[in-house]
């Protein structure tokens, strides 16, 4: 897989802050059902978190470079139990270094009216 610039890195960090972990590692550790998952959410999304709830520092560590190594992802950043790994996919409708991930949602209502228009006073 190709090495991003540090610049590239710090946009996917940016992106990946709002995202919630869609692959979970628990007890059973990195068995193939979890593999073939972490590559489905990489094709669709590109940019995912992944939480780790096995092992200390140095085995998460391990299990992120054998993830990186087994999907051909770039890993983005492993803080505690989060993961966050990149793959491009050309197809992928969403370009993550373009486009927002998570679209803001709309405002809501906050019930008050807004102020009423005066009518202006014809001055003689």
């Amino acid at each position: 897989m190709n090495k991003l610039t540090t610049s590239e890195i710090q946009k996917l960090r940016a992106q990946a802050h709002q995202l919630k972990p869609v692959v979970m590692i628990s007890e059973k550790g990195l068995v193939d059902s979890v593999l073939k998952e972490i590559d489905k959410s990489l094709k669709a999304h590109e940019l995912i978190k992944i939480r780790i709830f096995i092992g200390d520092r140095v085995e998460r560590e391990s299990m992120a470079e054998e993830i990186c190594k087994k999907t051909d992802a770039i890993r983005v950043q492993l803080i505690g139990k989060i993961l966050i790994i990149y793959r491009h996919n050309p197809e992928a409708a969403v370009k993550p270094d373009t486009a927002k991930l998570n679209t803001v949602s709309a405002k809501k209502p906050s019930g008050k009216r807004p102020p009423a228009k005066q009518a202006r006073k014809a001055v003689n």
